[in-house]
């Protein structure tokens, strides 16, 4: 067979993923904290994306069921137009995030003119300078300090020490010692390096840095600079003046407080089970990690992006939260002046480029709305009965039932529920947390849901009486007679996972407190 080269013309099909579909990708998954930073980045960049401060119309879809022989139907749903952007086109509603959208802006120039394009900053003139060297802000004004000279932030836990150390000792060498062990207090609070590596590292003897230590011990909160968890105990007992011998001898046997084995603790101790008891609520009250109570960061509270509530009619209204929607529109006549007097090719290119880019983000805002939106109205036609009677009826439910249902592909269900979460009547969940593997029913009916199986379990260890603590076995034969087909191994994964310990422990534990 000769060889030489030739042209072949063969027909195929790929998919393309455009900057443009793959921003739209992007925007789905992101959470409502990282979208709105997202959005001022792009409001940064872009001159003619522009902020819309006019409160948009919200997007609302109701979900009417009823229940049949266990199952729930969901009526025809009807949903209200939601405005993004007034200035900038509106897409159509019948498109979702699994649309290729290659021929949405088909005649699209892309250039890399905009990185040509650079703006000067102007330096601070000089009584600028003075003003700041003043404590004035930027703006200036009358000598009057700026914002940033108000803010305030929590105290570390080395500034907290180190303020005691500053008042508790007066000599310069001790206080430069204290000041190093200060240092190496980790945010647990404890001191994991060996003193005697610490007096070589300074240069002096252990007789030096131990005194040191054991006033650091002494500081604000009980418990710190400590070298092990036996210390820390200890500090904080003295404290309280509960370290006695017998308290002692349980501190050096930690380990058998660990296992649970109460009945060796009291020969070591020579203690009933009533002075076991007492000494074990005296170390539950203590705190094995004193550091972490400072310079901890503060708490963000989650915000909900969609609201469900009950109607009086019994059906579900699904709303999104307005709070969390970026509101952004583009400014055309901004773009028709500026194009109409702009005769460089390159500019005329940019804001081409710009105008495309901002129009596509607001269409991919608008479209990640809907499609949370559609999510979310089918996780409470699948799970009304969760939200009617509680956790014992979540039932199992997976990403393909989803998405066929709705029309959308098990990845773009998957985007939109990670991050995003759900205000209901009984509490605020993370959509993801309506996804539940299915457990069979052992007679032959409807499957369960493993978060319900988990919290049956929970309830079954919570009301075992002292006398009669369940094992898993026992446990399984429960929720056999219930009708839960469930493997002993399962019931110990479930167990485990709720942190709650073996038959065996929780049976050494009843004894004691009994």
């Amino acid at each position: 067979m000769a060889l030489g080269p030739r042209l072949e013309l063969r027909q195929g099909q790929a998919l393309v993923m455009t900057p443009q579909l793959q921003q739209a990708i992007k925007l789905l998954q992101l959470s409502n904290l990282e979208l709105a930073n997202y959005v001022e980045q792009e409001l940064e960049r872009n001159p003619l994306l522009e902020a819309n401060v006019a409160e948009p119309e919200i997007a609302e879809r109701s979900v009417d069921t009823r229940e049949a022989e266990g199952d729930f139907e969901a009526a025809p749903t009807t949903e209200t137009a939601l405005t993004l952007s007034e200035d900038g086109p509106l897409p159509s509603r019948d498109g979702d995030l699994d649309t290729d959208y290659d021929n949405v802006y088909a005649d699209e120039s892309r250039s890399d003119a905009a990185n040509d394009v650079a703006a000067e900053t102007p330096g601070m003139q000089g009584s600028d300078w003075q003003n700041l060297r003043n404590g004035g802000g930027g703006g200036g004004g009358d000598g009057e300090f700026g914002f940033e000279s108000t803010l305030t932030r929590e105290t570390t836990l080395s500034e907290h020490l180190t303020e005691q150390l500053n008042m508790a000792i007066k000599d310069e060498r001790q206080r430069m010692i204290g000041a190093y062990l200060i240092d190496q207090v980790n945010e647990a609070g404890y001191i994991t390096t060996d003193l005697s590596e610490i007096a070589d590292r300074l240069g002096a003897s252990l007789a030096d840095v131990e005194p040191v230590l054991a006033t650091l011990q002494t500081f604000d909160p009980a418990g710190i600079c400590a070298r092990s968890l036996k210390e820390c105990l200890a500090i904080q007992l003295r404290e309280r003046d509960r370290l006695d011998p017998t308290m002692q001898i349980f501190l050096d046997h930690l380990e058998l407080f660990a296992r649970r084995d109460f009945e060796l603790l009291m020969k070591l101790c020579n203690a009933d089970r009533e002075d076991i008891a007492g000494m074990v609520e005296d170390i539950r009250g203590c705190n094995p990690k004193p550091g972490l109570a400072f310079g901890n960061e503060p708490v963000v509270p989650v915000i909900p992006d969609v609201f469900v509530r009950q109607r009086a009619d019994g059906s579900w209204a699904i709303e999104l939260n307005s709070e969390t929607l970026p509101r952004v529109l583009v400014n055309q006549q901004y773009y028709a002046e500026v194009s109409k007097f702009s005769a460089d090719p390159k500019a005329k290119s940019y804001l081409s480029e710009c105008l495309n880019n901002a129009n596509w983000l607001v269409k991919s805002l608008d479209q990640r709305a809907r499609t949370i939106l559609k999510v979310a109205s089918e996780i409470v036609r699948q799970q009304d009965a969760f939200l009617m009677y509680g956790i014992q009826h979540l039932r199992p439910l997976n990403l393909k039932t989803v998405a066929d249902a709705i029309s959308m592909h098990e990845s773009t269900v998957s985007r939109v529920t990670a991050n995003k979460y759900i205000a209901t009547p009984r509490g605020i969940f993370e959509m993801k947390y309506f996804f539940t593997s299915s457990i069979a029913s052992s007679e032959g009916g409807e499957a369960h849901s493993a978060e319900a199986v988990r919290h049956r379990i929970k309830e079954l260890i919570e009301a075992e009486l002292p006398n009669a603590v369940l094992s898993d076995d026992n446990i399984v034969d429960i929720l056999k007679k219930s009708g839960i087909d469930i493997a002993r191994r399962t019931v110990a994964k479930y167990r485990e996972a709720m942190n709650i310990p073996s038959s065996v422990q929780r049976r050494r534990d009843k004894k004691v407190y009994a």
